[in-house]
């Protein structure tokens, strides 16, 4: 092609960085509603009579749309186009979240949640894939992606916040309608601004074998440990759910290995350092979501924080993640290794969770919850920032949806994986604390409390061992040197027609720069 063209291609957009305050506000909308439904739930199940039976499907069935749906949802957006895809699944959620907030009874609010996942799933993919083809000079992209690391890490956090502020002053309806101004604003903004370079779609057909695999695979697997929460893991069902979901993503690893036009090709997971990223970022958020799920209810239960306290209590963590992305991860990002980040910003994350082992019932707020929840926000936000930018790495522009899918969805397997196995731990300890300690216990309530404490500082120790693992990944595994793109980068390059990745290294600067600018393809 002339150099002309391709000259036009690589151009930046002038008018990218606004773009990125729309793509930021929309990835804002997702990671919320991933918690700030939770602080709304109890209010909406008395309101709508929803039996205790159906209350975890209010959170079950946007979880398996999203997540189930997450790897198409990244190939439509490199099919059809990111901006497109940007706004049909801004405008769709905006719809299923009124919806969800006009709900009349159980049904209509569990559809609204499903729907939620369904174009959360479009949205969230084409949102990480806009900024990784907007954004390929070194620089710029250390920006972009700081604020988007801080967002993906914080938002959960302020979804808590946002959640007890709605539901204790308006209504718990309000947690579902505020999502509908920011997501229309999102999609006019995007629509006006934001524009995809050319060069950059996937036009292969759709890989309708992968899809359905894909998306029974995942659904499965995020089915199984939401049913090991409840029914618990040696349940008939659960094991059932974890069987069919190996069986079906084995499938799929091996029906994508040979069809010509893959739905996941598996170039994008079997390069070390994006699969050294989607392993540690998933093993993480374990992490992160039991954190969530523990000092919420130590906070509410224990401590007797009011659902509006409880979310402010987050704000150390809030701000540490702030910090961390923008102010330590965007400034050393182009001045040393990936791994300098994420490693020791796990491990700093995980330093901030031992302390919060030692949390009793009397802990104070100021003398332990608050210098634990600086430490985790400043450290995963070190560590996600990199991360995030890293999820995309070495792919052509064509490839960046699915890839960014991989970053969302080993996000939300690891939310779920959270979820279920951590709070297991916590029960289980806690029925063997109260057990071994009811002779000498001062009261019934006073044994509740510290057994309650018991199990949430057990199942942290957990935790604390998953982020040094996830630590221990990322020193191994993502051993790129650099991750800024300044142009077209030769580990993008197609080998002839078979759609293989030339790149194979591990070190070479220039063979694993970021996401390659978007340059015509063969």
């Amino acid at each position: 092609m002339p150099d002309s063209a391709s000259s036009s291609d690589t151009r930046p957009d002038p008018r990218r960085w606004k773009a990125l305050v729309f793509i930021a506000l929309a990835q804002l909308i997702v990671v919320l509603d991933a918690t700030i439904v939770n602080i709304a739930l109890p209010s909406a199940q008395v309101d709508l009579g929803i039996s205790d039976g159906n209350r975890q499907w209010v959170i079950t069935a946007y979880a398996l749309a999203f997540g189930g749906l997450l790897l198409f949802g990244g190939r439509i957006a490199d099919l059809w186009g990111r901006k497109r895809t940007f706004v049909v699944g801004l405008l769709g959620f905006a719809a299923a979240s009124a919806l969800g907030g006009a709900a009349a009874n159980t049904g209509m609010l569990l559809g609204s949640r499903a729907l939620q996942g369904v174009f959360g799933a479009l949205l969230a993919p084409a949102a990480l894939s806009l900024l990784a083809v907007m954004f390929t000079e070194a620089r710029e992209r250390a920006k972009a992606f700081g604020i988007y690391g801080a967002i993906a890490g914080g938002g959960g956090a302020v979804g808590l916040i946002l959640g007890g502020v709605l539901t204790e002053y308006l209504d718990w309806r309000w947690t579902f309608f505020v999502n509908v101004p920011f997501a229309v604003v999102a999609a006019a903004g995007a629509y006006a601004v934001v524009r995809e370079p050319e060069g950059a779609r996937n036009r292969s057909p759709l890989d309708i074998p992968g899809v359905v695999l894909s998306t029974l695979g995942l659904v499965s697997l995020v089915y199984g440990f939401t049913r090991a929460e409840s029914d618990g893991w040696s349940a008939g069902t659960t094991i059932g759910l974890f069987v069919a979901a190996g069986v079906l993503l084995a499938a799929f690893a091996l029906v994508e290995s040979k069809v010509a036009a893959p739905l996941l090709p598996l170039r994008v997971v079997t390069e070390r350092n994006r699969g050294g990223v989607y392993l540690s970022l998933g093993l993480a958020v374990i992490a992160m979501f039991g954190l969530f799920l523990f000092l919420t209810y130590y906070l509410q239960v224990v401590k007797g924080y009011s659902p509006v306290s409880t979310g402010f209590a987050f704000l150390p963590m809030i701000a540490g993640m702030i910090t961390g992305s923008t102010q330590i991860g965007a400034r050393l990002m182009n001045r040393v290794a990936p791994r300098l980040l994420m490693a020791p910003g796990f491990l700093v994350a995980a330093v901030g969770m031992l302390l919060l082992t030692r949390m009793e019932v009397g802990s104070s707020y100021a003398g332990l919850i608050l210098p634990a929840q600086l430490l985790l926000g400043v450290g995963m936000g070190t560590a996600f920032m990199p991360a995030m930018s890293l999820s995309t790495h070495g792919v052509e522009p064509r490839d960046a949806g699915v890839a960014s899918a991989m970053v969302n969805t080993s996000q939300q397997v690891g939310g779920a994986i959270g979820t279920a196995l951590l709070n297991t731990i916590a029960a289980s300890a806690t029925t063997a604390y109260a057990a071994s300690h009811a002779a000498g216990a001062r009261s019934v309530e006073a044994l509740r409390l510290e057994s309650m404490v018991h199990g949430y500082s057990t199942a942290i120790w957990w935790a604390v061992g998953i982020l040094v693992l996830s630590a221990a990944i990322a020193a191994t595994f993502v051993t790129t040197r650099g991750q800024g793109g300044g142009g077209p980068v030769a580990g993008s390059r197609k080998g002839g027609d078979t759609g293989e990745d030339v790149d194979r290294g591990t070190g070479d600067a220039a063979a694993v720069d970021g996401v390659a600018a978007p340059v015509p393809t063969h």
